[in-house]
């Protein structure tokens, strides 16, 4: 027996076009590999229902709507270049489909080889798992969750996509030893800090990215205790790894990103005052400025130098 027919799969494969297209306007998908991917993974089978805001909270969409508008409006969103709710609980989001043109930007980041092996923290949906899948094969992608309902569901997403690799119920800040070295680690979860677990299952020379505080940090990791890099210029917003909903602090001044990202990464080690001084006083400093370096059993957050004057500690992972 095959995969079960795909009823949307003509228009599903009209509106990838036209996110692809929508995509490589911003300036990603520039390697073909990852265009092909994009092109070729069907976006809207890993979200047969999501949320969308509503005037009384959220609203559900789903493929198998008996309103023929309804299934219209699901499918368009499925394939529209913005983050989806896929789980929401008593109204906080627990659970979300990345924005595509920023799942772009994260697997050119991650530059990665043929026969590398990747472990993905945060199963999501099963979509981005499934992009990995087809451009590394299914034997080099493992997937973790720490809910097993999720789990099971990104499983059952990538089974009908006609992709199968390793999907684990677990917690991800202990990685996956199981399926350990890796080349390469990416979470599409907020993390804290870098756990120690996911540097001791990496191979040398290989990268972790994962987002903290509002942005993503790519490390290099030499060996298994030593890791250290710095933050891609863009903003990132998730879920908190351990699935509480991760919303801006809000402790800065209102609508200034920069100064919000510079806060959630100083933790408690700056009041509002020391901060809002150091982030004027360093000329409003953008993401690439600030780095995280991981030395045995420490590890800090830092401005421009990773032994300069400016450094955090993170908490402990």
């Amino acid at each position: 027996m095959g995969e079960p027919r795909d009823e949307f799969a003509g228009a599903g494969a009209r509106a990838r076009r036209a996110l692809v297209r929508e995509v490589e306007a911003e300036g990603e998908l520039a390697d073909p590999a990852w265009r092909a991917a994009f092109e070729e993974v069907p976006r809207h089978l890993f979200v047969p229902y999501y949320y969308v805001p509503g005037p009384g909270g959220y609203e559900r969409l789903w493929s198998g709507d008996p309103d023929a508008g309804r299934r219209e409006r699901w499918l368009r969103g499925a394939y529209e270049d913005t983050a989806i709710a896929t789980r929401v609980r008593d109204g906080e989001l627990v659970s979300s489909a990345s924005q595509p043109s920023l799942m772009a930007l994260m697997l050119r980041a991650l530059d990665v080889r043929d026969g590398d092996d990747v472990l993905e923290i945060g199963a999501g949906t099963g979509y981005h798992a499934a992009l990995l899948c087809h451009r590394l094969g299914d034997r080099h992608v493992t997937t973790v969750d720490l809910d097993e309902e999720i789990a099971e569901s990104a499983r059952t997403h990538l089974a009908a996509a006609g992709y199968r690799p390793a999907v684990l119920a677990a917690d991800g800040a202990r990685g996956c030893p199981e399926h350990a070295p890796y080349d390469r680690i990416v979470a599409t979860c907020e993390v804290p800090s870098v756990p120690y677990p996911w540097l001791a299952q990496c191979r040398p020379d290989a990268l972790v990215l994962a987002p903290l505080s509002t942005g993503l940090v790519l490390l290099r990791v030499p060996d298994g205790t030593h890791a250290e890099g710095r933050f891609l210029a863009t903003s990132a917003y998730f879920v908190a790894l351990r699935g509480a909903a991760a919303h801006a602090s809000g402790r800065g001044p209102a609508g200034d990103e920069g100064f919000r990202f510079l806060w959630g990464l100083a933790g408690e080690a700056l009041d509002r005052r020391e901060a809002l001084s150091l982030w004027l006083r360093e000329g409003r400093p953008e993401r690439e400025r600030f780095g995280v370096t991981v030395s045995g059993d420490r590890q800090w957050a830092w401005l421009d130098d990773p032994g300069g004057p400016y450094a955090w500690p993170l908490p402990e992972a």
